[in-house]
């Protein structure tokens, strides 16, 4: 889990550097990136959750 959550923190450093560049300088190839990094986080936050209940149980 703790791998996991190492790649949490590491998707969305990048998905905060292209949302900051779309939103300060309008570049769209940011925006594009930041949107596909959105849903890489949002699979990754799934299986995070998953994980977390499974930790739970036990």
């Amino acid at each position: 889990m703790k791998n996991l959550i190492e790649k949490i923190a590491v998707a969305y450093n990048a998905f905060q550097k292209d949302a900051d560049a779309q939103a300060e300088s309008g570049n769209k190839a940011a925006g594009a990136r930041a949107r596909k990094a959105s849903l890489e986080i949002e699979k990754m936050m799934k299986e995070f959750r998953k994980a977390s209940l499974e930790a739970a149980k036990k």
